[in-house]
């Protein structure tokens, strides 16, 4: 059997030599290592061998087995190189042709959406404020009338920052950009503590909350805050402000609503919904079947925010907003998926 094998191994590797192209290599393939070759007829007969012979006779086969699939496997890169520079030295290279063009860059949607909201509110009076992504508790809840323990804050699963001397105040990712108003507003007073300025900003930034991801959230999204400061600033204008700026986003003949709700740092609050743009107001999956999708909260400034700006409640009044440009992006351009904007899939990011 130990003489059979070395033939074996001689009468492949003569072969192998012989081998010109791939089709020659693949039919010597079949013939020294395929499944009806003599070197796996060895195998088929260990079975009838002496017991004390056969781990020496399977062992020796191996190793004729491994050997071959080695020497195959360097005839084949071979062979490759072989047929490359073959090709290389036949064909010619069409210096005269004209270059295939590169891919231009251009803005990421979200980017498009946030541009287009600075450009109205622009229009509109507003300057662009910026904030802090990492904020202290006291700035993203305390001072915003979010005492410990209160229950609006299991409405925002936080990002904490762990350290052993941050226990009374600790740090995190912001779940809003709400902290920015007060960050605002005490730079604006600190010009003249007695009659501080109005204030008209917008405050545009990245939020993080630890949160299921669905088709309508994200654990990481943008948002533009809005807020307003002075004498005799009334719910009113609260309103005519956001539903000019419905117009001018979506159209003159979108359709808005506000609704009654609560936030810590607004009092009387709201939300503002567009109408759903995958069902037309007829209810479907996007809008939970009701038709509608909010896409900003808002209300007028509570009187405690006001105080811990550096504004007197009892002299001047304001409003404040927050709205997520992802999903005014959905509803200016159909999408039906908030997770497609941070995907990177190319054939969706260079539709705009």
């Amino acid at each position: 059997m130990f003489a059979q094998l070395e033939d074996i191994e001689r009468a492949a590797s003569a072969a192998l030599q012989a081998a010109e192209d791939e089709a020659a290599l693949e039919a010597w393939r079949v013939a020294y290592l395929g499944r009806n070759s003599p070197l796996m007829k060895v195998f088929d007969q260990m079975g009838q061998l002496p017991k004390e012979e056969r781990p020496q006779i399977g062992r020796r086969a191996n190793e004729v087995k491994r050997a071959l699939e080695q020497a195959m496997a360097a005839k084949a890169e071979f062979l490759h190189q072989a047929a490359l520079a073959r090709s290389l030295e036949a064909e010619r290279l069409d210096v005269t042709l004209p270059g295939r063009s590169l891919g231009r860059g251009r803005l990421h949607p979200i980017t498009q959406t946030l541009r287009h909201i600075y450009r109205i509110f622009a229009e509109m009076g507003f300057q662009v404020y910026r904030s802090r992504d990492v904020e202290t508790d006291e700035y993203n809840f305390l001072l915003l009338n979010f005492p410990p323990h209160h229950p609006a804050r299991d409405m925002q699963d936080s990002f904490y920052i762990q350290g052993p001397s941050l226990q009374d105040n600790p740090v995190l990712l912001r779940t809003h950009t709400s902290p920015g108003q007060i960050r605002a507003m005490r730079e604006y007073s600190a010009e003249d503590p007695l009659n501080p300025p109005p204030v008209r900003i917008i405050l545009p930034g990245m939020c993080y909350r630890y949160e299921q991801v669905t088709a309508r959230s994200e654990i990481q999204f943008t948002q533009v805050e809005g807020l307003a400061v002075g004498a005799h600033i009334t719910f009113s204008d609260l309103k005519g402000t956001l539903s000019d700026f419905a117009r001018r986003m979506f159209g003159e003949h979108a359709r808005a609503r506000f609704r009654a709700s609560h936030f810590p740092f607004t009092e009387p609050s709201a939300e503002m919904d567009i109408e759903c743009f995958v069902c037309g107001g007829a209810g479907c999956p996007v809008c939970k079947r009701t038709g509608w999708l909010e896409i900003l909260g808002c209300g007028m400034v509570h009187p405690v925010v006001l105080q811990n700006g550096g504004y007197d409640p009892e002299r001047y009044t304001g409003f404040a907003f927050g709205m997520g440009p992802e999903r005014i992006a959905m509803l200016r351009h159909r999408i039906e998926d908030i997770r497609y904007f941070y995907g990177n899939d190319m054939r969706f990011l260079e539709q705009f």
